[in-house]
């Protein structure tokens, strides 16, 4: 154990040294929550449109997944009471911190990790689309990376946050097509084979893209002109 705690915490300072003034920015504004509110608001339209009558229970229980998902975690941390790199008196001294931020005290283990992997599954299976799963993916990873880059996390806390979410998004796709099967059998289409369309699939992609670059974009911008510091 004690051997896989050093490789954990050896991982963490090499992915946690790889930084620069602008992902610096970058990273902070990508671990908000706030900042995919949009691409959240979409994912919903998109579910609405897509399952109907069904979105109302389908919705509901992506709700409740999310919080299953985010108070376990922090049961967890309570329970396990891991100290995150940040607060870690053998090593806070090299890590890296971003605008003086540290996170709560224990950080096993993560809930945005946790958290955008219940969202990523469960929005995959129930979109059906290929580039859309590989793109909620790839968001998903994003999002836990930032966790480390702030020095909030180990790469052993981010691991056990996608098993976590990953089993929860899961478990509640399957809930919603068992909830269809008992219950809301007249009710169209069918959870198990509806998929999202194309032109959805395609505008949910743009969408990211388009929303990332111009963050991006605009970080650049303003650290150019001395807006930042």
């Amino acid at each position: 154990m004690e051997v896989i705690k050093q490789l954990d915490q050896s991982f963490f300072l090499f992915l946690n040294e790889l930084h620069n003034n602008f992902w610096d920015k970058a990273m902070f504004l990508f671990s908000s929550r706030e900042i995919w509110i949009p691409f959240y608001a979409l994912i919903i339209y998109v579910i609405v449109k897509t399952y109907k009558k069904n979105s109302i229970y389908i919705l509901l229980l992506i709700g409740l997944s999310i919080a299953v998902s985010d108070q376990f975690s922090g049961l967890i941390k309570n329970t396990v009471e891991r100290l995150r790199p940040s607060n870690d008196p053998a090593i806070s001294n090299l890590v890296h911190i971003v605008n003086d931020y540290r996170g709560g005290t224990f950080g096993f283990f993560s809930s945005h990790a946790s958290n955008s992997f219940t969202i990523a599954v469960i929005a995959s299976m129930l979109f059906k689309k290929r580039m859309f799963t590989l793109a909620m993916f790839v968001w998903a990873i994003i999002v836990s990376y930032t966790r480390i880059y702030l020095g909030l996390h180990y790469p052993g806390d981010i691991l056990t946050g996608w098993i976590w979410g990953a089993l929860i998004g899961y478990g509640f796709y399957w809930l919603m097509i068992l909830l269809q099967q008992r219950y809301f059998k007249s009710t169209f289409p069918d959870i198990k084979t509806a998929r999202i369309s194309r032109e959805d699939a395609l505008m949910l992609l743009l969408f990211v893209m388009i929303y990332t670059t111009t963050i991006l974009v605009t970080i650049n911008r303003l650290i150019k002109y001395q807006f930042f510091s």
